[in-house]
């Protein structure tokens, strides 16, 4: 028994729920539509309709809370997977210039107008948070369908999406630390600031220098000469060993450390991810995580959509398109005017491939609601706002590349003679 619910309730809960995430999630795909779309739609509905019922949810729903928590600590370890920290190294000034702007202009715009219409700088702080970092998936999607992905544009949005990430990383653990703390003073803000920027800078020194150095050295003592057959063997099983447990350790024991030092659990797991993507070369994983995501990560789109209350939804309709409007504004100036060197044309195009906030903002306002500091009314805010930011992008980023580059080139080589360095 659980929660009062027999085994049987909880299999017929499980099945019911994965079967309308994962069909919702195909219809949404076929229309064109991103299919995390159609996930929290299928949550929204058992949420609001006699399903909730039916399937005993209202007993409780600890279990969902749990599969829900482990899908967004392993979709951010996913995503750390694809951010290796070499590739920061790489991006250049108007990338990094694109992703600070991208994340200072939204955040203070967010903070503002909710701290301007009277509610608490908690929850302002988590409403700036959501509308920071951008889910660069969907705009790689259109990226790639275009067969753009060599021009210049397309390397910066990219370049600045890593980076991007990682500050949106930093700055909802200065968020929570703050929330955790229930103190906005001068002093308490910069003593989370620095407990978030030395855990971060820690993993990435670790994981960046100290790591790859062992890794190296461990490679020289290796000997180049002939080897018998028997020490191949040995070899053999001693490497054996499947990188998939490997990887999971060190997600969920990054997790921990962030949770335990008083920052949200998947900042821990984005950084676990990162480092384990300094050796994807040797220990490559991205294959075995994605069928532990197929089952996992549904669950939490689920559980945001069942948190939306459609009955209140209708008072802050309003705020809702508000919100989503300057969300679109700021990321759209603050990335444009990052990139503007390289043209009007091409600050458009980065300004609106920067826009889409898909999972992020969700994650964020997810982790607010569950502090309660983040009240359902805004929660359901931010899910219009991360869910109308994903449908659109799509087609605004479409429209700004055939705008700039015509009829798109059969040749990517065509585009990349049109752009700059960045």
């Amino acid at each position: 028994m659980m929660n009062g619910l027999t085994i049987e309730t909880v299999l017929l809960q499980i099945l019911v729920l994965f079967v309308m995430a994962k069909v919702s999630g195909l219809v949404c795909e076929r229309i064109g539509i991103p299919p995390v779309i159609g996930e929290i739609l299928a949550g929204t509905i058992v949420a609001n309709t006699l399903l909730f019922q039916w399937l005993s949810l209202d007993l409780g729903m600890s279990l969902f809370e749990v599969l829900s928590e482990l899908g967004v600590i392993f979709l951010l370890f996913a995503v750390g997977l694809e951010t290796p920290f070499s590739e920061l190294r790489k991006v250049g000034r108007t990338a990094t210039l694109v992703a600070c702007l991208g994340v200072v202009v939204p955040f203070i715009a967010g903070l503002s107008l909710i701290i301007g219409l009277g509610h608490s700088t908690n929850e302002a702080l988590f409403i700036g948070a959501a509308m920071v970092a951008t889910s660069v998936g969907i705009t790689a999607r259109v990226i790639k369908d275009l067969d753009l992905t060599r021009s210049i544009e397309s390397r910066v949005i990219i370049g600045a999406a890593v980076i991007d990430d990682v500050l949106g990383m930093i700055v909802l653990a200065i968020v929570v630390g703050i929330a955790e703390g229930g103190r906005t003073g001068i002093i308490d803000i910069g003593l989370v600031t620095l407990t978030a920027l030395l855990f971060v800078l820690l993993v990435i020194f670790f994981g960046s220098i100290v790591i790859p150095k062992a890794r190296e050295r461990a490679n020289g003592r290796r000997p180049n000469g002939p080897i018998d057959d028997s020490t191949v063997c040995v070899r053999k099983r001693k490497f054996a060993v499947s990188p998939l447990p490997i990887a999971i350790i060190v997600c969920l024991a990054l997790s921990f450390a962030a949770a335990h030092v008083g920052l949200a659990a998947i900042i821990g797991a984005f950084l676990a991810g990162m480092v384990f993507a300094e050796f994807k070369d040797k220990w490559p994983c991205e294959e075995d995580f994605r069928p532990i995501n197929a089952f996992l990560v549904p669950f939490f789109f689920l559980f945001v959509g069942m948190m939306v209350d459609l009955s209140s939804f209708s008072e802050v309709f309003v705020l809702a398109v508000v919100i989503t409007l300057i969300a679109v504004a700021t990321k759209y100036i603050g990335c444009g005017l990052g990139s503007i060197k390289l043209g009007k044309g091409s600050a458009n195009i980065i300004g609106v491939g920067m826009v889409p906030r898909g999972e992020v903002g969700i994650i964020v306002a997810t982790i607010g609601l569950t502090m309660k500091v983040v009240p359902p009314s805004m929660f359901s805010v931010v899910v219009f706002m991360s869910m109308a930011t994903t449908i659109v992008a799509p087609f605004l980023l479409t429209w700004a590349f055939r705008r700039k580059y015509g009829i798109c080139p059969e040749d990517p080589g065509e585009v990349q003679e049109h752009g700059l360095r960045i």
